[in-house]
């Protein structure tokens, strides 16, 4: 195994005997400004505020673009951006994606940057729930830790601007 930064597996170690999501703990504090904060960063900041407390909240959904006719569509819904338009950066970008964020049926059309960004803290936030609810049974502290650290991994490549259509 690789080394790790034993400062952050001791906060790991803390935080996993009684986990919490309060982003101020120190084990989520570091994650929230290396990681979390970087990768939700878009230049439409009011918008990237609301995915990340959507994403903490469980409330953002990511769905293809054009997958419903569009009789099916919400007579209410209103798009942002659109399919040549990243509603979080504001490029002129192919969106094949697009977010809701709680209730809302604003739809919001999202490049693939943006969508693998929002999807590896996604991956991320879902584990480390799992973990709180107990639902992290068949692996060790350190197993769970690498899992985390693999996570984080994903959303630095994210971060860089690397992204995989499958993810």
């Amino acid at each position: 195994k690789m080394l790790a930064d034993l400062s952050l597996y001791n906060e790991f170690r803390l935080w996993k005997d009684e986990p919490t999501m309060d982003r101020t703990c120190p084990f989520l504090d570091k994650i929230y400004q290396e990681d979390i904060f970087p990768c939700l960063t878009f230049s439409k900041s009011e918008l990237a505020s609301a995915v990340l407390e959507a994403v903490e909240n469980n409330t953002l959904s990511i769905e293809p673009v054009g997958l419903l006719p569009i009789r099916f569509v919400k007579a209410s819904a209103v798009e942002c951006g659109g399919p040549k338009k990243c509603a979080l950066t504001g490029q002129s970008k192919s969106c094949k994606h697009r977010i809701t964020l709680g209730d809302s049926s604003i739809y919001y059309y999202i490049s693939p940057f943006c969508r693998y960004r929002i999807a590896s803290v996604c991956n991320f936030f879902t584990y480390i729930r799992y973990i709180q609810q107990g639902l992290v049974k068949q692996q060790d502290v350190d197993q769970m830790f690498w899992e985390v650290m693999q996570l984080r991994k994903e959303m630095s490549l994210a971060k860089l601007g690397y992204f995989r259509e499958e993810l």
